[in-house]
């Protein structure tokens, strides 16, 4: 009874909920070190799967400091750790030799027994949780219980934390991929406004402005499929090569076309819908080609707006070898033009094209920045947004 009682305690020092306050950083850390008295081990480490989840990456470690500081990365099903993963169970060698083991550092250091376990979250792995000793030992089966029960607790506390930390790294990446200042025009006006949706969570929606060699202005708005980080980071890809290829042609169907290759050759799985516009030097003609956007609102002066009829070609990633079209649209004074993503017209409660309705109801020839808060106003209210929203609204 006695033993029992002092391995809780051991358990519940390993697993208090202190641990689920500290960053991902000092989380590893301070596991390590705990796990590595409970079960007087002489190594321990983590390592967690990658964004393309096809390797191991060595995160952290005690007495295997090495494996962090070499970059060590194991593939997905190989050797001692990436069986773990790849199996979703505990494994253990006694004795470790070349078969059994894929990483050389741990032959190295002169660890003769592993002992290892899946970190896991509602049936996902996220990495996984060794440790080792440098003289012979059978690791008992109260031995892998009790550290496959330490790595499911701290499982919970790495995932909470790594959402943190992934949620800040997308946030100020997509803060630094908002266009600055627009460039100044005499006869045009910008206005824009970029939310995040689903509680703050950001997305892959972007907008753009910008000059190229000082004649002609692009103007773009995109939405990445998906949330957080990774569409996030994927934006920020597509949005560069957009750029450069406004370099190479004034034609946006073109633009959209060379953008898509490059979506699917590097960006595979990877979907996006891009509204891509270009003005002519006298600023009179906007050419207009959409991947898939949301049609854009026009209104002029003593007319009341309407939904434009811009043909969707299809969104970036899906299929290649279909053709891009380009619309013209003639501005003249007065004109407004209000770009924005799926966020601002879609909701649970009704359907888009309630959506689409209501902003055009709320787009009138005014100045843009007024434009922009009539339709914030009324499409975005008070409440919370379940999607990212991003408004570019343009004004002659």
């Amino acid at each position: 009874m006695g033993s029992a009682r002092e391995r809780l305690r051991r358990l519940e020092m390993v697993t208090n909920p202190g641990l689920a306050r500290l960053g991902v950083e000092q989380l590893l850390a301070e596991l390590l070190d705990r796990v590595r008295e409970l079960l007087s081990v002489d190594t321990t480490a983590v390592l967690l799967l990658d964004p393309s989840r096809c390797y191991l990456l060595a995160t952290a470690a005690r007495g295997l400091e090495e494996e962090v500081r070499q970059g060590v990365r194991i593939p997905l099903g190989q050797g001692f750790a990436g069986r773990i993963a790849a199996e979703k169970r505990p494994v253990v060698i006694d004795n470790v030799d070349h078969s059994n083991v894929l990483n050389p550092i741990l032959r190295q250091t002169g660890i003769r027994s592993l002992l290892g376990v899946p970190l896991m979250v509602g049936g996902r792995v996220l990495g996984v949780l060794h440790v080792g000793t440098l003289s012979a030992r059978r690791f008992t089966e109260d031995d892998t219980e009790l550290l496959q029960l330490v790595a499911d607790r701290a499982a919970l506390a790495l995932q909470a934390q790594m959402a943190v930390t992934d949620r800040a790294a997308a946030v100020a990446l997509q803060r630094s991929l908002l266009p600055g200042p627009a460039p100044a025009i005499e006869d045009i006006r910008f206005a824009s406004r970029y939310v995040p949706g689903g509680g703050g969570q950001v997305g892959g929606d972007w907008y753009d402005v910008f000059a190229v060699n000082r004649d002609r202005l692009w103007i773009v708005i995109g939405d990445v499929a998906g949330h957080g980080l990774d569409a996030a980071a994927a934006m920020g890809r597509l949005r560069s090569a957009l750029r450069a290829y406004t370099l190479e042609t004034h034609d946006p169907a073109e633009v959209l076309d060379k953008l898509d290759r490059h979506a699917h050759q590097f960006e595979p799985g990877n979907f996006a819908t891009v509204l891509c516009g270009v003005l002519d030097p006298d600023h009179r003609r906007l050419r207009l080609s959409s991947a898939g956007h949301m049609p854009p609102i026009l209104a002029r002066p003593r007319v009341a707006a309407e939904v434009l009829e811009i043909p969707p070609d299809l969104p970036l990633g899906v299929e290649l070898g279909h053709p891009r079209r380009v619309s013209t649209l003639d501005l003249g004074p007065g004109t407004v033009l209000v770009l924005y993503t799926d966020g601002l017209v879609e909701s649970r409660s009704a359907s888009i094209d309630v959506g689409l309705e209501r902003v055009r109801a709320a787009v009138h020839s005014e100045p843009a920045e007024q434009v922009c808060i009539k339709v914030m106003g009324t499409l975005a209210g008070a409440a919370e947004p379940t999607d990212d929203i991003a408004v570019l609204v343009v004004a002659t």
